[in-house]
This record gives C-alpha cells, sequence and structure tokens, in this order.
C-alpha cells in the first residue's frame, strides 16, 4: 500500500518585533507625557539628608561637627556622699557581728508585743549582754519606758527607738582630738595594753597629719619591742616623717622622748606622736615607768604631753572598762581611740566607755588602711550597732 506523504507543519507566526527607538528619541517609560523637563541633577550635601532616626542625628551632627560632648562635672557633695556611704559600709561591716546579736534579740523579743515590765527587763538583759553595760542598759530602758511603756511596739520600732537612746549616750563624747598649732609641738602620748594597736595608730595618724600638710614625728618609744621600731621607721619612710629611734633595744623610753622633744621643738615638728611599751594595766611597776616618761618630757615642756590617748581594743569587751579605769587613774587620759572594730562581736562596749567615763572618743579603727581610722560619729556608729541604713 502506497505511502501517504508526510503533512508540512503549519507555520507558527512571529509576532512583529519593535522597531528601535533612537537613542535620542525615546523617553524614559517612567516620564509622563507632557511633563516639564527635570532641571538637571544638583550635588546632594550628606547633612541635609534627613536622618533616619534622633539617635542617627546625633551621630551624625557630632561627626560633623567634631565637638565632644561635655564631661559630667562632679559636684564636691556628690563627693563626700561617696566617701561617707564607703565608711558607713566599712563601719557596718564591722559592726556585723554586733548588730547580729543585738538584732536577732530584738526581733525574737518584739514582733507587735506590749512594751511591759517582762519586755523592758528582757530588753535590758539583752543590752547588757551585748556589752552596752549596766548603767547603759538601764538608761536605755529607763527611756523606753518613759517613752513607750504600755504600746504595741513591732522589732522595727524598737531598732529606731534603740538608736536614738544609743546616740544620746554617744553625742556628748563624739569629739575629734584638738591639735593645738601654738605648742610646736603638739605632743600627744599613746597608751595602751599589749596588742591593742597603739603602734598601728600611730602610723595612721601620722599619715593623715601629714596629708594635712602637718610637719609630723613619730617617737619609737616602745624599746623593748623591735618589731615596733621597725613600724615606725616604715612608716617615717613612706610618709616622709622624722622619726626618732632608740639606739638599742631596751633603752630607756624616758631619755628617748626627752630627746625627741628637745630636737621637736627646735626643727619646727607640728605635730609629735610618741608610742609607748604595751602596760598591763594591773601591774603598778610597769605603769610607774610609763609616769616617769611624762615627767622627763616636762622637763622639756612643762605642758606635755597636750593629749594622752588611750588605745582600746574593742575585741576585749568589758575588759575595756577596767583598762580604761586604771589609765585615766595613772597618766590622765584624755581621749579614747576603738581599734578594731572589724567583725567584732562586742561593739557595743564603746557605748559602756561613753555612760561610765565620758571620756572623748576622738577616733574608731575598722581596718588596716589610713583611711580606716575616722574621727567617731555617735549617729553612724549607733545606727550601724542596730543594723539600720
Amino acid at each position: 500500500m502506497p505511502t501517504a506523504p508526510p503533512v508540512a507543519a503549519p507555520d507558527i507566526p512571529v509576532p512583529p518585533q519593535p522597531a528601535k527607538p533612537p537613542p535620542f528619541a525615546a523617553p524614559s517609560p517612567l516620564t509622563r507625557v507632557g511633563a516639564e523637563p527635570s532641571p538637571p541633577p544638583q550635588p546632594v550635601i550628606d547633612h541635609e539628608l534627613p536622618p533616619q532616626d534622633d539617635e542617627g542625628a546625633l551621630r551624625e551632627v557630632e561627626a560633623r561637627e567634631a565637638v565632644p560632648a561635655p564631661p559630667p562635672q562632679p559636684t564636691e557633695p556628690q563627693g563626700e556622699a561617696e566617701q561617707k556611704t564607703g565608711w558607713f559600709a566599712r563601719l557596718r561591716s564591722g559592726l556585723s557581728r554586733s548588730t547580729a546579736k543585738l538584732t536577732d534579740s530584738v526581733t525574737s523579743l518584739f514582733r507587735k508585743r506590749r512594751l511591759d515590765e517582762a519586755a523592758l527587763e528582757e530588753l535590758e538583759e539583752m543590752l547588757i549582754g551585748a556589752d552596752l553595760g549596766v548603767a547603759a542598759a538601764g538608761r536605755i530602758v529607763e527611756g523606753f519606758r518613759k517613752t513607750r511603756f504600755g504600746k504595741e511596739v513591732t522589732d522595727e520600732e524598737v531598732k529606731a527607738a534603740l538608736a536614738e537612746e544609743i546616740a544620746a549616750i554617744l553625742a556628748p563624747v563624739a569629739s575629734p582630738m584638738p591639735l593645738d598649732p601654738t605648742r610646736a609641738p603638739h605632743v600627744v602620748l599613746v597608751v595602751g595594753v599589749n596588742g591593742t594597736g597603739k603602734t598601728t595608730t600611730i602610723a595612721k595618724l601620722g599619715q593623715q597629719y601629714r596629708e594635712q600638710g602637718l610637719r609630723t614625728a613619730f617617737v619609737a618609744g616602745d624599746t623593748f619591742r623591735a618589731a615596733a621600731v621597725e613600724q615606725l621607721q616604715i612608716w617615717a619612710d613612706r610618709t616622709g616623717a622624722k622619726v626618732h629611734v632608740p639606739a638599742k633595744q631596751g633603752a630607756d623610753a624616758a631619755g628617748l622622748a626627752f630627746d625627741a622633744l628637745s630636737a621637736a621643738r627646735g626643727d619646727g615638728t607640728d605635730v609629735l606622736l610618741v608610742d609607748t611599751a604595751g602596760r598591763l594595766h594591773n601591774k603598778s611597776a610597769l605603769m610607774e615607768e610609763l609616769r616617769k616618761v611624762i615627767r622627763v618630757m616636762r622637763r622639756v615642756d612643762d605642758s606635755a604631753p597636750h593629749s594622752v590617748l588611750l588605745v582600746l581594743d574593742a575585741t576585749t569587751g568589758q575588759n575595756a572598762i577596767q583598762q580604761a579605769k586604771v589609765f585615766k587613774e595613772m597618766v590622765n587620759v584624755s581621749g579614747l581611740a576603738v581599734t578594731k572594730l572589724d567583725g567584732s562581736a562586742k561593739g557595743g562596749v564603746v557605748v559602756a566607755l561613753a555612760q561610765e567615763f565620758g571620756l572623748p572618743v576622738h577616733f574608731v579603727g575598722v581596718g588596716e588602711k589610713a583611711a580606716d581610722l575616722r574621727p567617731f560619729e555617735a549617729r553612724d556608729f549607733a545606727r550601724s550597732l542596730v543594723g539600720l541604713e
């Protein structure tokens, strides 16, 4: 059978291609018909572009003008407040064990309870147990009896009232140690039993006085303890103070004090800080040697010493009361420095000392640095002792 010839495929029509417009005649597809011709493009200045946000605008302006932002101007009160806060924090930390002893008892004793006689008796026992002493505890409780007896109180109210009563006892004795510039030098005799921190206190005071522009000298009168002499020599090197040391260990402390005071009167020394050997307050012979130092210095200046600073270790608690009593009788103590309030559970003894003797408390120490020895402030101490800000 004959094969049919293949059928030719129909031709597919090809759409006509648009003619290529001449380059000079075709308008842009985005150009509207009849629009005015666009002006020639102008150069764009970056800073005239609107910023996308405020922060971007600020960065652009600062970068363009290169004007740094003015530094913050600290005010003096703010600096003082920061220093005050730092000291207060260290004081609170140093009294933390004393605070815990007081506040735990107060919290357990007063929980929306009426302040009756039974509660007042317990409060008095608690205060005595916290080393505030019998006299101070009785005074505080009597104040509560007059102002709050029979009222319902909370533990927080009691703590605030305790701080007020303690501050009232401490306020009369909170006094900086005066220095008489007409003495030239003002002689400070530093006394106390072994281990209270006499030599360290002298070193700290020496640095502080030097920072105030006072010409300061040390007398290493603890001639029996080589470490005390070396310690004062090191501090003298650090602060630029002069130091008078014994010719040999165990030399006569009274003779050294005599020579040091004679030299200080001639070289323009402002403050002469005299260290002494640790004296056992119950040993009359040793105390008599201390009085000898005073007698010999008075051959040079009949008013010396101008200050007798008794250094007490707060950790000894009620034993500090007996020390203060004996030293006051033997060498006419003029003021106190209470050291080692850096973790002691016996910080309340400062209140007992104030109530018992009324001696000025010039300094309290809460650490090893020179800045950790500060003038005593009644309100700060009272609020720290009961755990208040």
